[in-house]
């Protein structure tokens, strides 16, 4: 909802005419693009990082609950 809001409060500066209008165009399309961009970041890119180092952090849990060769547990 914030980055909709934030996306469609831009539009103005993107549809402005006048003078300065390129400027204001050029500092709404980095605005926008960079609230969309942060957005899909956070919403599929660092998930799909936690779960692909949560994976290699729980495996490497499994092999250090695995008893000693000998069967015994090993006491530290």
């Amino acid at each position: 909802m914030t980055t909709g809001a934030m996306v469609l409060g831009v539009v103005p500066l993107l549809i402005a005419s006048g003078a300065g209008a390129v400027s204001r165009f050029n500092m709404g399309l980095v605005i926008a693009t960079g609230v969309a961009i942060g957005t899909l970041f956070t919403l599929f890119v660092v998930p799909a990082m936690y779960v692909l180092l949560a994976e290699d952090h729980s495996k490497g849990a499994a092999v250090d609950a695995l008893p000693a060769p000998g069967g015994h547990a090993s006491t530290h």
